[in-house]
């Protein structure tokens, strides 16, 4: 099929309805004569006459009739499937509550919801940002972005990216002063900077992985922060070398304001995900971000 001849059989339609070139322009508020040239083209790429045309009446022929047999009711089918898509669309309201950390906000969520909002305008998003392991139920929230390792079994869970490689990184004035550590059990020689997660209080202990095995290490020096851009700023500072995830400083490593050191012991973390009670009925608006958000993964966005 020409990408040209859906339009031109809708113009079809209408003139065959109407009778007349005039009254199909009136109705379409098109021009007569580019209606007329339109339905010429149409004629000569299917090869054969679609109307009859005197002087004072336009119908269609024998071929014209039959095609509009069919074509009428596809037509009629288009416009009833675009009709139940905007309605669909209409019937997306209210406001979607959504708890999420920092970095996914900022570099997943709010990129997503331009085209979301576009789509749905009527849907308000009140997005909270915490770093603390929220009960998304509890706290009367729809949703919340968590990293997969901290999912819990009874969520349904969407992935909004690819697993994150961990990295321990420091500034190169920290390197050339105290060296760089090759091996996990170096660490005890140098300055690390510490998070202390929100949730609980502990300390976040570094995981690597050892062959087979992942091992954690529990790590000391100068400055312990619950921010990990705290941590970029000390580590950029020269302060100590602190362990995080390498989107969060892949501009840094890029530009050599931080360098990375024991690659090969660091591991894979299960990615972001978008996380929501398994056994509730989700609401139009998280349905509708839930297929909005898969879609645009899959399409590489």
């Amino acid at each position: 099929m020409d990408r040209r001849d859906l339009p031109d059989l809708q113009l079809f339609q209408v003139v065959a309805e109407e009778g007349s070139f005039t009254r199909a322009a009136l109705r379409l508020g098109r021009a007569q004569s580019g209606i007329s040239q339109a339905i010429a083209a149409l004629e000569d790429r299917i090869g054969v006459p679609l109307l009859a045309r005197t002087t004072r009446h336009v119908r269609p022929t024998e071929a014209g009739q039959r095609l509009l047999k069919t074509l009428s009711p596809a037509l009629r089918l288009i416009e009833e499937g675009l009709t139940e898509l905007k309605e669909a669309r209409s019937g997306v309201v209210g406001t979607l509550r959504l708890t999420s950390i920092g970095y996914p906000a900022r570099a997943i969520i709010i990129p997503a919801l331009t085209g979301f909002m576009e789509q749905y305008p009527n849907v308000t998003v009140d997005l909270r940002i915490s770093d603390q392991l929220t009960d998304i139920v509890e706290a009367g929230f729809d949703a919340g972005i968590r990293m997969g390792a901290h999912l819990e079994k009874d969520m349904s869970a969407v992935p909004l990216g690819p697993d994150l490689r961990a990295v321990v990184i420091g500034s190169p004035d920290y390197f050339a002063r105290r060296g760089v550590p090759k091996g996990i059990e170096d660490l005890a020689d140098h300055a690390c900077l510490n998070y202390r997660q929100a949730s609980h209080g502990d300390l976040f202990r570094w995981a690597f992985r050892q062959g087979e095995r992942r091992a954690e290490v529990a790590v000391n020096g100068p400055l312990i922060a619950d921010d990990a851009h705290t941590l970029i700023e000390a580590a950029r500072a020269g302060q100590g070398l602190t362990y995080l995830f390498e989107p969060f400083v892949s501009e840094d490593l890029a530009a050599g304001q931080l360098r990375a050191c024991l690659e090969e012991f660091c591991p894979l973390w299960a990615g972001y995900h978008l996380y929501y009670p398994g056994r509730h009925q989700k609401s139009p608006a998280l349905t509708a971000l839930v297929d909005y958000l898969q879609s645009r993964r899959r399409r590489g966005a």
